[in-house]
């Protein structure tokens, strides 16, 4: 249910309950940031001695101050915080800010305590923000209740870390970015970053929301979130290398980091996931405006052989394509360049821009209009003669002593700049410029018309990536859970597989034997060939614990004789042996992870699965169009296809049991890990030929 947070972010007055002179004390900045708007509505200070605050009466307390107050910020000593918040809510708060440590980040005592607040607060009907944060700004509504100023624009900053607020706001002030808001989580006793995150979506003066949260507590619930949201989602997070600490016990726990956790969350959830405040920034200034390429294929046009190689290399390493262009766009080209230029992609100029300046803007133009570009990335020197005669750096007419070109060189650079800005306002492609001289005219003309202008190569690529919708149709979405089915109560071979196979996911005929006897019962239900497994194993093939092609009773009979002799296994299955030829065998698994909830793997399967790592993740459960199109960006999808005269394989089929696979996997909230491995696609269909189930 989405909370009403109007009480926070544009309360009716405002208290700050620890406010001080002492410049040492937190409560003193937040006081002086919350006087900067002393108009907007009645800013209380208080301070149990009284006396004078920045130069204004103190009440000694809330009840002191006479009237109810709607928003309470407390900073004071944590043995007071309670207390504090029980004098806010009798005064009739609906929003409190907590600034005060010692509570769940001390350990399980300080969260008992931090429970109960949140408990009463919520009681009142109230909502509290912390405690254990650093305070909340809203520009929009003129609520500085922050240690910091935040230059006014149109992104909301929800930050575990101050100081990580701080630099991100230093690096996105060069583009021109501003912040509508800012909240310090805390520790989310009360409001949580899902609360923020819906909030921030209905917000009007919110057009991108940038998050660095170490902790997501209803990591699904925020996926959720940012899918809705219907605005760019940028995350920041730590701690995404390590794995899970579960103990796994299938090749899917062992695989499943956290990384992987986020990246997919992030991707099915259309949320750009970044690893520094500097990729926050270029990706945030990236989105600032509403161009987005509709796929991979990007021109890159340069006047120097040098940057053309290094900014296609970038552009690859980012995920996007650099493709050759075709015989009829490579003529269209060379009715305007020089016979020298070319024209395949990177297109350079090849020193035109010196002689005619007009030819940046000519070409980048040509290649916005190409039917097969979705995007085009310019890159090298433009820029610099314009900044040469604003003084902001030397170009090639100033080298070498034609200075007096120089004015018609920037002036016709500032011209085409122009045009290009023109041209990018019309057209739903994105143009994004690296330049060594970003700050010149001419690229101050084109970053004042929504187009992306960098210094470094690779954040033009990064911010041309953020602006590349990642598969047709989109991010593929959060799909809800299913409803819980009865728990599943034995974990053991058979009872999963019955489980699996009421859900529809096809296997072999097997019979589960303890004896001789029940193996040849076994060998009597259906023909051979035979497959002997030793249950209860974890690595079954690793011990020796899998026979194949046992061809008649009597192969199987030694067999089990000799298997039972070396491992001497309580119970053991006897099946029809599958026929593998032009089959391929993946693995299909699903971890619960604490903070995300369910996660699919799918990936190339069998017995050397851990060691190749050709998987791919997403939250379960999948649908069977998603689980195709993960099983396509596999490194070892042309097996799938068909290669080397082998014929391809029934992928929708494939895809068909993944789905059911994962949503039986979500359905039963009492499995930690699920996995089918292998599962066989041959050209005819799919089949299972095992699996596994660990429980909580």
């Amino acid at each position: 249910m989405e909370r009403d947070l109007s009480a926070l972010f544009d309360p009716k007055s405002v208290a700050v309950v620890g406010a001080s002179d002492d410049p040492a004390k937190y409560g003193h900045a937040v006081a002086a940031q919350a006087l900067r708007a002393p108009g907007r509505r009645p800013v209380h200070l208080v301070n149990r001695r009284g006396g004078t605050v920045l130069g204004r009466t103190a009440a000694t307390s809330l009840a002191a101050i006479g009237e109810p107050v709607d928003l309470v910020v407390i900073s004071v000593p944590g043995p007071g915080f309670e207390a504090a918040v029980d004098d806010a809510l009798a005064c009739g708060a609906r929003a409190l800010v907590g600034i005060t440590a010692g509570f769940a980040e001390t350990g399980p005592a300080g969260l008992a305590r931090q429970q109960a607040v949140a408990a009463r607060v919520r009681a009142a009907g109230a909502v509290l923000v912390g405690p254990n944060c650093l305070g909340i700004a809203d520009n929009t509504t003129e609520l500085y209740l922050a240690s910091d100023r935040f230059a006014p624009g149109d992104i909301t900053l929800l930050s575990q870390s101050g100081n990580l607020a701080l630099e991100l706001q230093l690096r996105c002030a060069p583009h021109g970015l501003g912040f509508a808001r800012f909240v310090s989580l805390g520790n989310q006793a009360d409001v949580t970053l899902v609360d923020l995150v819906e909030d921030a979506a209905r917000h009007d003066a919110t057009r991108a929301i940038a998050v660095y949260a170490e902790d997501f507590g209803d990591g699904r619930a925020f996926a959720e979130a940012a899918a809705a949201a219907g605005k760019p989602v940028v995350l920041l997070t730590a701690g995404r290398g390590t794995a899970s600490a579960r103990s796994a016990q299938s090749h899917t726990g062992a695989l499943t980091t956290s990384a992987d956790v986020v990246t997919a969350a992030c991707r099915d959830a259309g949320v750009e996931l970044v690893g520094t405040p500097r990729e926050m920034a270029v990706v945030l200034a990236a989105l600032n405006g509403r161009r987005r390429a509709a796929g991979r294929r990007t021109a890159v046009c340069t006047d120097g052989g040098g940057h053309g190689a290094i900014a296609a290399d970038a552009a690859e390493t980012a995920g996007l394509a650099v493709p050759e262009l075709t015989a009829d766009a490579q003529r269209q080209l060379r009715t305007q360049l020089w016979e020298q230029s070319a024209v395949g992609n990177p297109v350079d100029l090849a020193g035109m821009g010196e002689q005619d300046p007009h030819s940046y803007g000519d070409t980048v133009n040509a290649l916005l209009a190409l039917d097969e570009i979705d995007s085009v990335l310019l890159t090298g020197y433009f820029g610099g003669y314009s900044a040469a005669t604003g003084g902001l750096g030397g170009g090639p007419a100033a080298e070498t002593g034609t200075a007096g070109g120089g004015g018609a060189l920037a002036a016709g650079e500032q011209e085409t700049a122009r045009r290009m800005a023109d041209r990018a306002t019309t057209t739903a492609k994105p143009l994004v410029v690296q330049s060594m001289f970003p700050d010149s005219p001419s690229c101050r003309t084109l970053a004042a018309a929504g187009v992306p202008v960098f210094a470094a190569t690779e954040d033009a690529a990064r911010a041309l990536k953020a602006l590349t919708v990642p598969e047709p149709g989109g991010a593929p979405g959060v799909h809800p859970l299913p409803p819980p089915a009865p728990p599943l109560r034995a974990s053991g071979y058979h009872g999963v597989r019955a489980l699996l196979g009421a859900a529809g996911v096809p296997f072999p005929e097997a019979r589960e034997i303890t004896d001789e006897a029940g193996l040849l019962a076994a060998a009597d239900a259906f023909p051979g060939p035979y497959v002997l497994k030793a249950l209860h194993l974890l690595h079954k093939s690793d011990a020796g614990g899998v026979t194949l092609g046992l061809p008649d009773r009597s192969s199987l009979l030694a067999a089990f004789r000799d298997m039972h002799a070396r491992l001497g296994a309580a119970s053991y299955s006897v099946e029809e042996m599958a026929d593998l030829s032009d089959g391929v065998e993946l693995i299909v698994g699903v971890n619960r992870d604490p903070r995300f909830g369910p996660v699919a793997m799918v990936g190339l399967g069998g017995v050397l699965t851990e060691a190749l790592q050709d998987v791919a993740f997403a939250l379960a459960p999948v649908p069977a169009a998603r689980a195709e199109r993960l099983l396509a960006g596999l490194r070892t999808a042309p097996l799938l296809r068909g290669v080397r005269g082998r014929p391809a394989v029934d992928v929708a089929a494939a895809a068909a049991v993944i789905e059911r696979i994962t949503t039986l996997a979500a359905a039963h909230p009492e499995i930690a890990e699920l996995e089918v491995n292998p599962l066989l696609v041959r050209p005819d269909g799919a089949l299972a030929l095992d699996a596994r189930a660990v429980l909580a």
